[in-house]
């Protein structure tokens, strides 16, 4: 099956037990299997290793709420281009913000967007790290702690900034497409 990427991906029709048992996981811990999922089958170690970390980043215990991180997700993957990520994360940014015309600013005009300076900050910082990260320094740490985001909050921020880069660089590397909308209902 190539139409979900440019690399071959099993289907669920002939996947074996152990790929079997990793799609069965996504759908229990997000309500469907998204694209980004189905690219990993050829790995479903790689794929199993990928959901637990989305998990703990995206939904466990954190400095961050859940708005934050979904406001990174976005802002990050808008900087990639990538449309698929930006698409998935603008949607559930959107059910926080609650103004499609603020996500349209956070993504677009990122240093304009209405957002609180606290917000605008984090911002900056995941912006600088995902275009130039050789160029972060303590001052960009010290700027989030000013912001009032405590170390374990500034940690998670790099975390899943890092974990959007990286996702970014999977759905661009392999042109996974995006699903139709219908089909991009996950639990929040």
């Amino acid at each position: 099956m190539r139409s979900i990427a440019w690399i071959d991906v099993i289907g669920e029709d002939v996947a074996d037990e152990r790929l079997r048992a990793v799609f069965e996981r996504v759908r229990r811990e997000r309500g469907r299997l998204s694209n980004v999922f189905r690219a990993h089958s050829l790995n479903p170690e790689a794929l199993d290793a990928h959901l637990t970390l989305y998990m703990t980043l995206m939904f466990g215990e954190s400095g961050l709420s859940r708005a934050e991180r979904e406001l990174i997700a976005s802002v990050v993957s808008a900087t990639n281009k990538c449309l698929y990520c930006t698409t998935h994360h603008r949607e559930m940014l959107a059910k926080y913000v609650r103004s499609e015309e603020i996500v349209r600013e956070i993504l677009e005009r990122f240093e304009e967007a209405g957002v609180s300076e606290r917000e605008r900050a984090l911002i900056r910082f995941v912006r600088k790290l995902t275009l130039s990260p050789s160029n972060m320094s303590g001052d960009d740490v010290e700027m989030l702690r000013k912001a009032g985001y405590s170390d374990r909050a500034i940690l998670d921020t790099v975390l899943v900034a890092a974990y959007f880069n990286f996702v970014n660089r999977i759905v661009l590397g392999l042109g996974v497409r995006l699903e139709e909308r219908e089909e991009r209902s996950y639990k929040s």
